[in-house]
């Protein structure tokens, strides 16, 4: 069972930079498909942007696409997203997520179809 573990998170002013790292344990990263959600209280979980497990394809939400981006470096065991020009509506808990091991390879965009999760980081953009 993989364990993920996220940071990079923190307050930050609109227009700034952070990029979120996600760090898998074991030794077997490459076989899961990878995904950053975030929640805000009293909301669902939505996907945010995703990545594929070896061919690197990728899928963004729209409120994010252009701004942010997704990759992964299965050498570290490590997914990023790096999130460009936040505005305050980007405010919210961030997670980190791994579908099943030897998952298809192809983008995964279902939450159903994640399996592991990470415990979450904060991101916060004041305006």
């Amino acid at each position: 069972q993989v364990q993920l573990v996220e940071s990079g998170g923190g307050l930050v002013q609109a227009g700034a930079s952070l990029r979120l790292s996600c760090t898998a344990s074991g030794n077997t990263f490459s076989t899961y498909a990878m995904g950053w959600f975030r929640q805000v209280p009293g909301k669902e979980r939505d996907l945010v942007a995703a990545i594929s497990r070896v061919s690197g394809d990728t899928y963004y939400a729209d409120s994010v696409k252009g701004r942010s981006a997704i990759s992964r470096d299965n050498a570290k065991n490590t997914v990023y997203l790096q999130m460009n020009s936040l505005k305050p509506e980007d405010t919210a808990v961030y997670y980190c997520a791994a579908s099943s091991p030897w998952s298809p390879l192809v983008v995964v965009t279902s939450r159903g179809d994640y399996h592991y999760w990470g415990q979450g980081t904060q991101v916060t953009v004041s305006s």
